[in-house]
């Protein structure tokens, strides 16, 4: 298989460099997920990644957006604002879209994933596998995440590493017109990440990187190169290949607790008040 034919997201899953991700990415994930309680979920794009399936709200969702590169390049209309408790069922995909559904007793919605059709603050975590990658406008959809998580609620991102050995040969292979891995945008470093998720008022919970054997095509080379995952883990962490975030959205305010105290002006010694609600002035 050649770096050409690869370069589309759907069949890149199904390459040996995919493949080898997205089994990292579906481990990593079912630790996350199965610690965050709560009503409402949300994949963003990506069918081929489970990212819910150790999840265990009541209401879990898949939001695919058929203008994304991670899906097929069907256009429909937009959708109008829905209620999470609503979906229930797998909801009617573009036509030609075959084979890109919501996993069993998942519910699936096309919408567009810059105008996403919840209510402000609804959803208590949403999960972006390599979703940032894909959109035009990496910025509003963050901010589309800000809007509709609750206080306190969770996002998980997921996305290829520019400071690794796949970062490289991404960046050359663009230049060239064969890139490695599918993307619509530049890769995003990760700590340009953090700080775009800290403007919009998260904290970061937890960050990890994964998948340190070299970008080849060939599962046999890939395996041969199977040591260099404990390695890279314990020498060169920041240089894996994928990186998973884990932010919380923060609501501060100001809080007064108890009554509030004023304190009375402090005179200078030997002053006296110009008048106290119990004087009076007399004009003679």
């Amino acid at each position: 298989m050649t770096d050409r034919a690869i370069i589309d997201w759907p069949a890149w899953t199904d390459s040996p460099p995919g493949r080898y991700v997205l089994q990292w990415e579906q481990t990593q994930l079912d630790r996350v997920v199965s610690d965050v309680f709560g009503y409402h979920a949300l994949q963003l794009g990506l069918p081929q990644l489970d990212a819910l399936r150790e999840n265990r709200m009541p209401c879990r969702g898949l939001v695919l957006d058929a203008a994304s590169g991670a899906s097929a390049p069907y256009t429909y209309p937009r959708t109008a604002r829905a209620n999470l408790n609503g979906m229930n069922g797998n909801a009617a995909p573009p036509q030609g879209s075959a084979g890109l559904h919501a996993p069993a007793e998942r519910s699936a919605l096309w919408c567009d994933l810059l105008d996403l059709p919840f209510e402000a603050q609804s959803v208590d975590l949403i999960v972006m596998p390599h979703t940032l990658e894909f959109t035009s406008d990496p910025h509003r959809l963050l901010r589309e995440a800000e809007r509709v998580l609750m206080p306190e609620g969770q996002l998980i991102i997921l996305g290829f590493n520019s400071l690794s050995l796949w970062g490289v040969r991404q960046s050359v292979g663009k230049m060239t017109g064969r890139p490695f891995v599918p993307s619509a945008v530049d890769l995003i470093a990760f700590t340009r990440l953090k700080d775009w998720i800290k403007l919009l008022g998260f904290d970061l919970e937890r960050g990890r990187f994964g998948c340190y054997r070299p970008p080849l095509a060939s599962e046999q080379w890939l395996a041969r190169y199977g040591f260099m995952e404990a390695a890279g883990d314990r020498w060169w962490p920041i240089f894996g290949a994928t990186y998973m975030i884990k932010a919380i959205k923060r609501v501060r305010g100001m809080r007064l607790v108890g009554p509030l105290k004023v304190k009375k002006p402090v005179l200078a010694a030997g002053l006296a008040p110009a008048a106290t609600p119990n004087t009076r002035n007399h004009i003679e």
